[in-house]
């Protein structure tokens, strides 16, 4: 899930010209979206924002501001400009992680306002049901250059992740390949068992 992340968002600004330069990253919680996104946002310069469900248009907007080293303008429309032409200068992405909330209250179109003001590219990272959230707003739908879903852990994932989780425990492979089975390849999940093991083993 991190190449998958650094791939998707590395297509978005390397993209042909003429080629929208939306990618959306989405997929089942505890899949390790977020830690995927923060790797790529420190390897690619990415401006990176972390959506609250509290916020409004302007939280939104002076969070991305703050994050791009900005003093936020008074006004939310003087504040839309001042990002986007922060954004055209500096071409740096832009990742909205958790932005199923954006979506959830009719935000969304403001990151449309934002892509076409400044022509930066932009990751939007929430849950499965993002791209169908999306599919309510056309103007949003028609931009995204990718659709990239994140995947559950493979069994190989599971025996590297227990060489972070459970350092200096031999864990026998069988016991990996169950708790592989019974935690669906949800990252988070395998974390929390392979630090259980290792406590249990210790």
């Amino acid at each position: 899930n991190v190449a998958l992340c650094y791939q998707a968002l590395d297509r978005a600004i390397h993209r042909s010209p003429g080629l929208p330069g939306m990618v959306v990253f989405h997929g089942f919680s505890g899949y390790g979206k977020s830690h995927a996104s923060a790797n790529a946002a420190n390897r690619l310069d990415a401006v990176y924002v972390q959506c609250k469900s509290t916020w409004t248009n302007r939280a939104f907007l002076e969070a991305l501001a703050i994050e791009l080293n900005l003093t936020p303008e008074k006004t939310v429309a003087r504040l839309m400009e001042q990002i986007c032409s922060e954004l055209m200068k500096s071409q740096r992405p832009v990742m909205i992680d958790e932005a199923d909330h954006l979506a959830d209250k009719k935000q969304v179109m403001m990151l449309m306002d934002i892509y076409e003001g400044s022509q930066a590219p932009i990751m939007l990272i929430g849950e499965e049901n993002l791209p169908a959230k999306l599919g309510l707003y056309e103007k949003i739908h028609n931009r995204i250059l990718d659709w990239v879903p994140a995947m559950p852990c493979e069994l190989h994932d599971v025996i590297e992740l227990a060489k972070i989780y459970a350092p200096g425990i031999s864990i026998d492979e069988a016991l990996l390949k169950n708790l592989h089975a019974a935690t669906k390849g949800v990252t988070r999940r395998i974390c929390v068992n392979l630090d259980s093991i290792a406590q249990f083993a210790r």
